[in-house]
């Protein structure tokens, strides 16, 4: 009685250093993204006769958070001045993308792909070719120099791009539910406070984290229309670089403090984040 077993074939060589070799240059990829940050965050915590270029790599050898404490301090009014630029500007454009791409999306009309193809158009002009025309625009309604003025300009910024990611993950809702809604009577706005806004959780995740962190990032507005008192954390992390002598553990600890919140959002929000991108990732 003879048995027949199919052989495994030996794997090449080339095969078996395949995964290692792979493993490796990720490890190498993630030890390139991450070096700056342990920089960041090793001179931070030296005290300033530590900070050489000597020694940029070297783990503290005696902690001090004196420079979280300064940063802190210098940073705190345009801290306060960030979160009540970001928070209302997020909101306001995540909820008018939403409508949007809900008009959009589920209730057609004459010219609508039209109207979508100029909505987009808004994320290709650059910031700088309607800097000084901005600038006069919000002089003459008397926001220049506000936060107001800054949540508008990112609130019109954000429409294209909030819209964009509503319409497609709006697409994806079955239009029976909009044909039922429609038998029941319901218009636009209720058909959209009965099911479009309630499915809409992780399209709000998605937007909210994107616009949040472009907001926060953000340094040409900020710089160009605001001042002193009223500028955000960014703008007030660049004029701590001080002209003669930089504090680099202040600077480092600085940089640490503005990178927090955005850093915590994705945390936070992360799984969220990715779900709401699979769930738009549709045409429209």
């Amino acid at each position: 009685m003879s048995t027949s077993t199919s052989a495994v074939p030996p794997r090449s060589v080339a095969e078996r250093l395949k995964a290692p070799l792979l493993y490796l240059l990720m490890i190498a990829v993630a030890v390139f993204f991450v070096a700056p940050v342990y920089v960041m965050l090793a001179t931070s915590l030296k005290p300033m006769d530590q900070i050489t270029l000597e020694q940029m790599w070297q783990w503290p050898r005696t902690f001090s958070f004196q420079s979280y404490a300064v940063a802190f301090e210098k940073l705190r009014p345009n801290l306060i001045n960030t979160f009540a630029l970001v928070i209302p500007a997020t909101i306001i454009s995540s909820l008018v993308g939403s409508l949007n791409g809900y008009v959009l999306a589920k209730w057609r009309f004459r010219y609508a792909d039209q109207v979508f193809t100029f909505l987009l158009f808004g994320m290709f002009v650059p910031y700088q070719s309607i800097l000084i025309p901005l600038i006069r625009f919000l002089q003459e309604i008397k926001l220049y120099n506000t936060i107001s003025g800054l949540v508008l300009v990112h609130v019109v910024y954000g429409i294209p791009i909030t819209t964009l990611m509503f319409r497609n993950f709006y697409a994806q809702i079955p239009d029976s539910l909009m044909d039922a809604a429609r038998i029941d009577g319901a218009g636009v706005w209720g058909a959209y406070v009965r099911i479009a806004l309630p499915l809409s959780l992780p399209g709000f995740v998605v937007t909210g984290i994107w616009q949040f962190t472009q907001i926060w990032n953000e340094f040409l507005f900020a710089v160009s229309i605001t001042q002193s008192t009223k500028q955000p954390i960014m703008v007030a992390l660049q004029n701590l670089s001080g002209s003669q002598i930089v504090q680099w553990n202040v600077q480092m600890a600085a940089a640490l403090i503005a990178a927090l919140p955005t850093l915590l959002v994705y945390i936070l929000l992360g799984r969220w984040y990715v779900r709401g991108l699979m769930a738009g990732a549709v045409k429209g």
